[in-house]
């Protein structure tokens, strides 16, 4: 780290009047109708033009900031490659139908609304340790939406239930959140480690939807019974078992390869690509046509599959906002602004404040509250690496409190448009604040007076 502290310098002061306008307009997307890439890529990229501006000015050695920049690349780009491969995979699975046919099998087997309620927690808890909590959480919330559109009974707390089990499904996980995935890079802890998290994340989930549960109704819901069964198409479950390889080789790789798990992700990238083309090459050699040239399948039942419309179909946006985000966290720690988050460690200690970090990133977002602790590196005390699960738990369930306060929760909020929202969750985010509690005793009892982990 440099020896220039510019926290009261004009660029110190401008690039945080920067970042806290920019962030506004990231919190409010809804109400500007301004997606949250543009204003966090501004805010990013912006930070860093100033401090080259003052750089330049003052004659001050700019390899330095170079230095600081090319670092910061490359902790962006193992975020941004991993996620970019893990989409792709998860719209490969959606364009084969693997998600289509889940809700087909649920929804038809005649179950009641309360066996729907837990069994959507229950996938949502399993899955978005390998699938992400927000993917999760849109694939879920689509599966609630088709089985009943108007019972808000069902609806409401469902929806809670399955933005409560995602985030918590994915704090114990490298790849279940965001911000899991950034603790685990930045090797604060082992994959191993994190499943030490599971009875916190899985007993703070059951008690909230225990409690949520007991306001779901029991009897069941329509069903047509003149609807078409859904199959997973061709490929769909090799696909899926090439996506659980590619993890896999995502772990290899950071674990013993001494490789950056990205690359494990880039090579599952390419195994996809490399059956895609074999299963065309296969079904041309059977006679099945290509797409015309307006898009049109000759053969809907069997068309070639394009792996890049697959890609054009994952959310750049977000990536870009990780991005923005990342940056612009990073150019505040250039500036000095992280040392006044290190000295709230030291001040009240890394127990408290990472239990206070759950709340702050129900309000803020739990990426750039969980990039502030990384680029800050505080003392987490002698049990530093029970400290360090703590605020990987605190950072991943408690976005959970508020419905905007995760990913998972704003994706919700978008499929279940004036259905799930702020008013409707804070009816029953009392649940939720008992749940973290909850995961808060099991975690003390485990790390600190078991010594578990």
């Amino acid at each position: 780290m440099h020896d220039l502290h510019l926290t009261t310098t004009w660029v110190g002061i401008a690039s945080l009047i920067i970042f806290i306008v920019g962030y506004y307009f990231i919190a409010a997307e809804d109400k500007y109708h301004i997606n949250k890439a543009k204003p966090a890529l501004f805010i990013g990229t912006g930070i860093f033009m100033l401090i080259g501006v003052y750089f330049a000015v003052n004659g001050l050695d700019g390899h330095k900031l170079e230095s600081e920049v090319e670092h910061l690349i490359v902790e962006i780009a193992e975020i941004f490659f991993f996620l970019f491969v893990a989409m792709t995979y998860i719209e490969a699975m959606i364009d084969r139908a693997v998600f289509s046919a889940l809700r087909y099998n649920l929804v038809s087997k005649g179950y009641s609304y309360r066996k729907l309620f837990w069994i959507t927690g229950l996938l949502a808890f399993f899955i978005s340790p390998v699938a992400d909590n927000l993917t999760t959480a849109l694939v879920l919330s689509t599966v609630l939406i088709t089985i009943d559109k108007e019972n808000k009974l069902f609806l409401v707390p469902g929806a809670i239930n399955i933005v409560v089990a995602a985030n918590a499904g994915g704090a114990w996980s490298p790849f279940g959140d965001i911000t899991t995935l950034m603790v685990w890079i930045a090797e604060k802890g082992s994959f191993g480690e994190f499943l030490y998290l599971f009875p916190s994340a899985i007993l703070g989930w059951v008690v909230t939807a225990y409690l949520l549960s007991r306001v779901v109704p029991d009897d069941v819901p329509p069903f047509h019974s003149d609807e078409d069964k859904i199959e997973v198409l061709e490929g769909g479950k090799t696909i899926i078992g090439l996506f659980a390889l590619t993890i896999v080789m995502a772990v290899l790789s950071h674990q013993l390869l001494n490789l950056p798990a990205m690359w494990g992700m880039m090579f599952g990238l390419a195994i996809l690509k490399l059956y895609i083309f074999e299963l065309n090459r296969r079904n041309r050699a059977l006679g099945i046509k290509d797409e015309n040239e307006n898009g049109v399948p000759d053969k809907v039942e069997n068309q070639q599959i394009n792996v890049f419309k697959w890609i054009a179909k994952i959310e750049n946006d977000t990536l870009l906002f990780f991005f923005g985000i990342l940056a612009a966290v990073g150019g505040l720690h250039f500036l000095g602004f992280l040392e006044y988050f290190t000295a709230l460690y030291e001040s009240f200690g890394a127990t408290v404040v990472n239990i206070g970090v759950g709340f702050l990133s129900a309000i803020v977002d739990n990426v750039p509250v969980m990039s502030a602790v990384l680029k800050a590196d505080p003392n987490m005390g002698a049990d530093a690496q029970a400290q360090w699960m703590l605020v990987t738990m605190t950072a991943g369930i408690g976005g959970s409190l508020i419905s905007f306060g995760s990913a998972a929760g704003v994706g919700v909020m978008g499929k279940l448009h004036g259905i799930y929202t702020f008013g409707s969750h804070m009816k029953y985010a009392w649940t939720v604040l008992v749940g973290y509690f909850v995961s808060l005793a099991v975690w003390y009892l485990q790390f600190e007076i078991l010594g578990i982990y």
